[in-house]
C-alpha cells in the first residue's frame, strides 16, 4: 500500500480541487480511498510527507472504499489507445 501511494503523489496534481489538468468535475479530484483503519492512518502520514513537497497545500481527500464498478469497455486501457 505504501509503495502505491509514493507513486499516487508523482502521478497527479493533488493541489487542485476537482481538476486535473484541462479536465474539470468532482470525478477528477485528488482522493485515496482505504480500506481498513491501517491503511487510513498510512495515508495520512503519505499526505502529511508529501505535502512537504508542495508549496501549496495539498486536497487530496481521504475517504473509505465504496463498492467499485468497472468501467464500459471504451474507457479501458486509455493509455493503450491515446498515448
Amino acid at each position: 500500500y505504501e509503495s502505491l501511494l509514493k507513486v499516487f503523489w508523482t502521478m497527479h496534481d493533488p493541489t487542485t480541487l476537482n481538476r486535473q489538468g484541462v479536465d474539470i468535475g468532482r470525478q477528477y479530484r485528488s482522493a485515496i480511498f482505504t480500506h481498513s483503519s491501517a491503511q487510513r492512518k498510512i495515508a495520512e502520514k503519505s499526505l502529511k510527507d508529501a505535502q512537504r513537497r508542495f508549496r501549496i497545500p495539498i486536497v487530496t481527500e481521504i475517504t473509505s472504499a465504496c463498492p467499485f464498478y468497472e468501467a464500459e469497455a471504451y474507457h479501458q486501457k486509455y493509455f493503450e489507445k491515446k498515448g
